[in-house]
Formats: structure tokens, C-alpha cells, sequence
């Protein structure tokens, strides 16, 4: 056993880290909403443009996956190696899923010239400009989480399968879940506030 390790102020640490991410996205949602009030109608036109079926289907699988990472901790704590990682591989999995997701949704809006700093969305006004840059901005913040996260976990699965992560000693899979349920409540508030607020 690590006579160093000292659980208690890692998942102090942690709690302090997410205070930061929710301070800067806290952030974040107030310019959203300062610019929104200002361009209502230009804001309501854009969100309509965005595609609602892949924001919710991404919204389940980010709640699946924080509920996959979630049993995770309970297996190790039940001393079940092999369904905790079992359920670890779904969590990534689906993480990797709602990347692909946003990679396509993406791709659909740049192929049609609507991103920051292209001639055709400039043409549109202001308010389209404002709308589109926060979009990909802050849902583009939310992917670079997303692959922190998913880093975060892959070192936590290798932990556990070379059993450094076991029944006593596993504060390093709880503070990964930690900042997975982060990134999940990220999204929680990014999907009405471009999909479904129009």
C-alpha cells in the first residue's frame, strides 16, 4: 500500500479543479445569454438551423455513459475487476460515439460555409456571426473535455487492469467519474440552450 496517498485531499483537489470548469463555462452561458438578448431573432433563426435529433441522442449517450462510469466505481467496490472495465470500455466507447456525432454535425455546417469567419456567414448579419462563433466555441470546448476525459478514463482502465486500482484504492476511477459527470452536467446546459431555447 502507498503510504503517500492521501484520497482525501485528491478528491479535494478534484472538486477544486471542476470549480474552475464551471466557473469558465459559468461564463460562458452568461455571454451566451447577454448576446442572445440582444439578437433574439437572429439566435432563434440559427438554433432552428441546428440538427435537434443528434443533440438529444448525444445527450443519451453522455447520461448512459456517466451511468456506465458510475457502476464502474460500485464493481471495483464489489471487487468485480472485470465488470468494472467492462463497464469503463462502454463509457468510452460512447464518448467516442458523441465525438463522431460532433465531428459529422460539424462537417454538415462547414460544408455549408457556415462557420467562423467564412464570406457566407459574414452575409448574414451579426447576429448569425455571434450565434455560430459561441456554437462552435463553446461546443468545441465541450469536445476537447470530452477527449481529456476519455484520456483520463483509458489511464484508469490500464490502472485497473494492472490491478493498481482495486477494491482499497480506488480514488483515481472516482475523481475520472467526477469529471465525467462535469462534462456530462457541460452538456446538460449546452443542449437547450442551442437546440431546443429557439
Amino acid at each position: 500500500m502507498d503510504t503517500h496517498r492521501d484520497d482525501v485531499g485528491s478528491k479535494i483537489g478534484m472538486w477544486l479543479f471542476l470549480l474552475t470548469e464551471m466557473l469558465l463555462f459559468g461564463g460562458l452561458f452568461i455571454v451566451y445569454s447577454v448576446y442572445r438578448f440582444r439578437n433574439p431573432e437572429a439566435f432563434h433563426l440559427a438554433a432552428e438551423e441546428l440538427n435537434v435529433f443528434v443533440g438529444t441522442l448525444n445527450t443519451a449517450i453522455l447520461l448512459i455513459s456517466s451511468a456506465t462510469v458510475a457502476m464502474s466505481i460500485t464493481a471495483i467496490q464489489l471487487k468485480n475487476k472485470k465488470l468494472s472495465l467492462v463497464l469503463l470500455g462502454i463509457t468510452i466507447a460512447l464518448g467516442l460515439v458523441f465525438l463522431v456525432n460532433k465531428y459529422f454535425e460539424w462537417g454538415i455546417k462547414i460544408e455549408h460555409h457556415i462557420y467562423p469567419g467564412s464570406e457566407i456567414l459574414a452575409l448574414r448579419g451579426h447576429g448569425d456571426v455571434l450565434f455560430f462563433g459561441l456554437y462552435y466555441f463553446m461546443t468545441g470546448l465541450h469536445a476537447l473535455h470530452i477527449i481529456a476525459g476519455l484520456i483520463f478514463i483509458g489511464f484508469v482502465f490500464v490502472r485497473i487492469y494492472k490491478n493498481k486500482i482495486d477494491s482499497g484504492n480506488f480514488a483515481l476511477l472516482e475523481n475520472s467519474g467526477l469529471y465525467w459527470h462535469l462534462v456530462d452536467l457541460i452538456w446538460i446546459f449546452l443542449f437547450p440552450l442551442f437546440y431546443l431555447i429557439t
